[in-house]
C-alpha cells in the first residue's frame, strides 16, 4: 500500500473576502474529489482572503499510479485561471 501526500499553496489573486476564495476553493476541491477520487482539505491560510494550502491525499497498491494521479491533479490546478500555485510538496509513503 502506498500513500501520497500533496500538498499545494494557493494564491488567489481576484479574491476581495473569505467568501469569495470560500466559492473558489469549495469548486476547486469538489473537481478533484470528483474526477480523481483525492481526499482534500484546506490545511492553512484559513483566515486570509488570497492564500490557501490544500492538502491532497491518495491511497494505491502502486507508487506509479498514485505519483500520476497527483500529477494530474495538480496539472488541474495550474490549468485553473483564478488561482496560482505558489509552491507544491509531494510525499509517497
Amino acid at each position: 500500500m502506498v500513500v501520497g501526500l500533496c500538498t499545494v499553496e494557493l494564491f488567489i489573486a481576484e479574491s476581495q473576502s473569505l467568501k469569495d476564495k470560500r466559492q473558489v476553493l469549495q469548486g476547486l476541491k469538489t473537481r478533484l474529489r470528483n474526477k480523481f477520487n483525492l481526499s482534500v482539505a484546506e490545511v492553512d491560510g484559513q483566515d486570509l482572503w488570497q492564500k490557501a494550502v490544500l492538502a491532497m491525499a491518495c491511497v494505491a497498491s502502486e507508487g506509479r499510479f498514485v505519483s500520476q494521479v497527483m500529477e494530474q491533479a495538480l496539472n488541474v490546478i495550474k490549468s485553473m485561471p483564478v488561482v496560482e500555485v505558489i509552491r507544491t510538496q509531494q510525499e509517497l509513503l
